[in-house]
């Protein structure tokens, strides 16, 4: 095929799309749900409507060939679990009794059985259900969905291509289940696998697919030649099959190294690969290994990650470029859309000319398919839509909210010295205990308590102007007050307000600094039904007052107990923010932690003796290659200390991360040289307690007892036995009691008793180490 007629069959596609609807429908059906207001027929019809509204969408903006199977109740990586039937023992009695509340029980757990673990997916803040396999598991093929959603499509009439989570990312993404020796590699099941691959392919084949996508993101981390091995077994098995769809393994999140030329040589029929930011690299790859000749190339040239505009004229550059290397040239974004709102259509509180400069989803596809047509037909095709273009860039670039000179002088002084505390942590240590005088094993929580229907009433209301500044802050100063009673009466040590006044951990800071921008409707999916808002940090970051210290100092009024300071750390605002891609990350992220410094300095004068800056995304912005990890944590960790340096040593600064593989930073979390950590352990049995223990972390820290992101009450002696367990890796005198993360999104009466068996749990304990 010459590049004229590959550049004629350019077709415009996408990997996956938002799936919660403009009004966040999914979300409240599923919760109706839950809460036994909707039931399962009216829930599944939600979904129906809501899949067959965006692949017509899509349709009708033009996009060529609509994905399907992206849709999810939950989480992908958790349908694939059920489509291959990985469903572990614990759960099986519930899943053969109803499938979709049994699929609901392994994502939240029940009161009698704990959910699977939680992380993130490689480098972004979405949160897949660990797959739990071991040398016993036997797979069997359920591919009902995957073929029910391709039937739905194709009854529209539409060119239809079914997407999987691939058999070798599956596998990678996968953990040893409990009983399971921890080194047991889940890699070793594949030729277990693939079989149940060969079948859903062959159903697909059978209800019509032509093609199918086979997802492989791990394959763009660092891999060991015997996993590059199972990767060019895996494609040249199913590569091989008889009856099969064409297949199309995709791969995102950045440059593929020595995977590329191992999938360039499987027998697959296209690869679709990312050639955004650092994964440019896979164009030279590509044509390092000869291309793909007489076969499908899905170049990824719009940023499915990030919100603003493409540069269309060199995105159709590129496109140019990969017209020789393959027999057809296709066009979408980097990944998944599922990773950015759905439309900026919606947000009339942002300026014309800023809205300009941003892509939700929708705009995403408009570019997709302005890109496709110009590439098929030319630049003259779409002269119209890459002189906007060109003006909104410049427009961009040239905004004075982009730039502050007085913001930029004052991170270029920074030197060393700023980013150290001002003494060692061993005379901190014992300043803080002797200012603070807690117990063994003190207790306190992560930050957040409920956020009830009559508090996101009340923000309505003010928004609305049903109520007037003085009555909020009442409600708010009333909540604040029932919290910290709670907390006393509760017995928990260190306390906290409860943050009542925040909507979101990251946006409340960015609605009070400059250089964000605020969405009303750009919600973005982080795990099943929690949605987040991120805001766009668009320009020069400053703190024109301070942001916590009156709800925080009123807290403190009202007990003898210390209450803890509260803030969002730099990298977190980063990373749960759409950021700047104008500057070096570290540059932004530097002009955070200055802003952030001025309100940890402003806390401690008011006399705030406990300051948490939380870093949960400290782990998820880790890049995904170990060779560009050192620059990023170099910049990450300063950040850090740079907000927290200035304080006292008697001010004890804690951190918190959170549903995150901690073993690739333990190192970095010892540089961050804060007083206490708090992390995620309950899901993952103390795993990171013991990653502590063996690096050596000289600190305190808090690994949870407490997994807050599922309903269920955990006993006392559930977290006895895991405070216990956390005891074997980390001395008494150095461990906290608290939950895995802050109780925002948990009801009162679930709180209340977690809580209470936490504090009782930590008396047990307490007395077992003075009895002993």
């Amino acid at each position: 095929m010459t590049a004229k007629s590959a550049a004629a069959a350019a077709r415009a596609t996408v990997y996956g799309y938002p799936r919660q609807g403009q009004g966040r429908e999914l979300k409240k059906a599923i919760e109706g749900y839950w809460k036994g207001r909707v039931d399962a027929d009216t829930l599944r019809a939600t979904a129906a409507e809501l899949r067959r509204s965006n692949w017509e969408r899509l349709a009708d903006a033009g996009i060529h060939e609509v994905p399907t199977g992206d849709f999810s109740y939950y989480d992908h990586v958790l349908d694939t679990s059920v489509m291959v039937g990985a469903v572990p023992d614990r759960h099986r009695g519930a899943v053969a009794t109803g499938p979709l509340d049994g699929y609901f029980a392994m994502a939240r757990g029940t009161q009698d059985v704990a959910p699977l673990e939680m992380t993130k997916w490689f480098d972004t803040n979405y949160h897949y259900l660990v797959p739990e396999l071991g040398p016993d598991t036997v797979f069997t093929t359920d591919s009902t969905k995957q073929v029910a959603e391709f039937t739905e499509a194709r009854a529209l009439g539409l060119t239809a291509r079914p997407v999987l989570v691939g058999p070798v990312t599956y596998l990678l993404l996968a953990k040893p289940a409990p009983g399971v020796a921890a080194d047991f590699d889940p890699l070793a099941l594949l030729d277990r696998l693939l079989p149940v691959y060969a079948e859903v392919l062959a159903d697909l084949r059978a209800a019509g697919a032509e093609w199918v996508q086979l997802d492989e993101p791990a394959l763009v981390q660092d891999r060991t030649p015997a996993e590059l091995d199972a990767a060019g077994r895996a494609y040249r098995d199913l590569g091989g099959l008889t009856d099969r769809p064409k297949l199309l393994v995709a791969s995102y999140f950045g440059r593929l190294g020595d995977a590329l030329p191992v999938l360039a040589k499987a027998p697959v029929d296209g690869l679709a690969l990312d050639l955004t930011g650092t994964a440019a690299a896979n164009l030279d790859a590509l044509a390092a290994v000869g291309g793909l000749p007489g076969r499908r190339l899905v170049a990824g040239v719009v940023d499915g990650r990030n919100i603003w505009a493409n540069d269309l004229t060199r995105s159709l550059a590129t496109l140019g470029t990969l017209l020789g290397l393959a027999g057809q040239v296709d066009v979408a974004a980097s990944c998944s859309l599922l990773h950015v709102p759905l439309d900026t259509a919606a947000e009339s509180d942002i300026e014309p000319e800023v809205l300009r400069w941003l892509a939700f989803a929708r705009q995403k596809t408009a570019e997709i398919v302005t890109l496709a047509r110009g590439l098929a037909l030319g630049t003259e095709a779409i002269a119209a839509e890459l002189t906007a273009n060109r003006a909104d860039l410049a427009s961009r670039a040239g905004s004075a909210l982009t730039r502050d000179p007085a913001v930029r002088a004052r991170a270029a002084a920074v030197t060393e010295a700023d980013a150290r505390r001002s003494a060692p942590y061993p005379e901190r240590a014992a300043a803080q205990r002797a200012h603070l005088g807690l117990p063994l094993l003190p207790t306190t929580t992560i930050g957040s308590f409920p956020q009830t229907a009559e508090l996101r009433t009340a923000r309505a209301d003010l928004r609305a102007g049903r109520i007037d500044g003085s009555g909020y802050e009442e409600r708010i100063r009333a909540e604040i007050g029932e919290v910290i009673s709670f907390q006393e009466k509760t017995g928990l040590d260190v306390l906290v307000h409860g943050e009542p006044e925040r909507n979101d951990m990251v946006q409340y800071f960015a609605e009070q600094l400059t250089g964000y921008l605020a969405t009303q409707h750009g919600w973005v999916q982080s795990y099943g039904t929690r949605y987040v808002r991120p805001p766009i940090l668009a320009g020069d970051i400053s703190r024109p007052e301070p942001m916590t210290v009156r709800w925080t100092t009123y807290a403190q009024s009202l007990t003898g107990r210390p209450v803890k300071g509260m803030l969002t750390g730099p990298v977190t605002m980063l990373a749960w923010s759409f950021v700047r891609d104008d500057q070096p990350l570290g540059d932004t992220a530097r002009q955070v932690a200055l802003a952030l410094r001025d309100e940890v300095d402003d806390l401690e004068t008011a006399g705030t003796s406990v300051i948490q800056v939380d870093e949960p995304a400290l782990r998820e912005t880790l890049p995904l290659r170990a060779a560009d990890r050192p620059a990023y944590l170099a910049w990450a960790t300063e950040a850090f200390r740079l907000s927290t340096g200035g304080v006292r040593p008697a001010t004890q600064i804690h951190t918190h991360m959170c549903y995150a593989e901690f073993g690739d930073i333990v190192r970095a979390i010892d540089d961050l040289d804060a007083d206490v950590i708090s992390l995620e352990a309950a899901r993952s049995h103390m795993q990171v307690a013991r990653e502590l223990a063996e690096h050596g972390y000289p600190r305190e820290a808090g690994p949870g007892v407490y997994d807050i992101h599922s309903p269920r009450v955990p006993s006392a002696d559930e977290a006895s036995a895991l405070l216990r367990k956390g005891l074997e890796a980390i001395p008494a005198e150095r461990l906290w009691v608290n939950p895995d993360c802050g109780l925002k999104t948990r009801g009162w009466p679930e709180t209340r008793a977690s809580l209470e068996n936490l504090v009782a749990a930590a008396r047990t304990v307490r007395a077992e180490i003075a009895g002993s």
